[in-house]
């Protein structure tokens, strides 16, 4: 479903972020990509959605191929069902939920109903549907910036299963939360990838939430891959391949990481 084959990317100041990667994702999986920043984790993901564009090599999504081709129409048709969360949540502050949720919708809208805010019947269904599957649809007439960290992250969550995805990228989703709340929230990812089989890639910064919650880790060094295999076979000496050095306590979030 995703197939990279010796991608690279180089930016335009001459920072070469990723060289000739080539890796294959299957539709259902749940995948951590794992690294130093600056090692090339945010770029490739990007990539999947052509947020950026690959400098070399072959990149195809869904059976259709990304590179400067893809524009216009095709390129939004594209990326209606590939769902995007970050670190800080992009949410409208004073919008309620609901609203915040049925703006995964606008990209179906035409300009003025775009403009206007108006949203069908099926729109409203979708999104309250979209909250509770996470968990908060009592939250969805209050606004965005009375909800908590948690909270707020659900609702990004709940936004992107309004578009009906087939992958859901994400972007240090729990990083700048605490243990307990990105305990739940890797819970949902977990959840929401069993249960409706949407292939998850997502950038992880502290290692031990990768190997507790994801089956298979991608290790990224200097923008190469020095490590693709299943969480459990994760050692020391492959997390100091990957990261050129020990652990410090900044790359794990609940201070201890079980390894074999």
């Amino acid at each position: 479903m995703i197939k990279f084959r010796n991608v690279g990317k180089r930016y335009p100041n001459g920072t070469v972020a990723l060289k000739n990667v080539t890796l294959d994702i299957d539709q259902g999986e749940f995948v951590a990509i794992i690294g130093l920043s600056g090692a090339g984790k945010s770029t490739l993901i990007r990539l999947v959605n052509k947020m950026i564009e690959p400098t070399s090599g072959e990149l195809v999504v869904n059976d259709t191929r990304v590179d400067e081709k893809l524009n216009g129409f095709p390129l939004r048709r594209f990326r209606r069902h590939i769902g995007m969360v970050f670190q800080s949540f992009n949410l409208v502050p004073r919008t309620t939920v609901l609203k915040n949720v049925l703006g995964a919708k606008i990209a179906d809208k035409g300009f003025l109903a775009s403009i206007l805010g108006y949203y069908s019947k099926k729109d409203q269904l979708d999104a309250l549907e979209a909250l509770h599957k996470v968990g908060i649809l009592d939250k969805a007439f209050i606004r965005a910036d009375q909800l908590s960290g948690g909270q707020m992250q659900r609702v990004a969550l709940a936004r992107t299963l309004a578009q009906d995805p087939s992958i859901i990228l994400a972007d240090e989703p729990v990083a700048s939360l605490d243990p307990v709340t990105a305990d739940m929230i890797m819970t949902d990812f977990r959840r929401i990838n069993e249960e409706y089989k949407i292939t998850i890639i997502a950038n992880m910064h502290h290692v031990d939430v990768a190997l507790k919650f994801v089956r298979r880790v991608v290790g990224i060094r200097d923008g190469e891959i020095v490590f693709d295999g299943p969480s459990e076979a994760v050692t020391e000496d492959i997390l100091k391949r990957i990261y050129n050095r020990e652990l410090t306590e900044d790359d794990i979030m609940f201070k201890k990481v079980e390894v074999v």
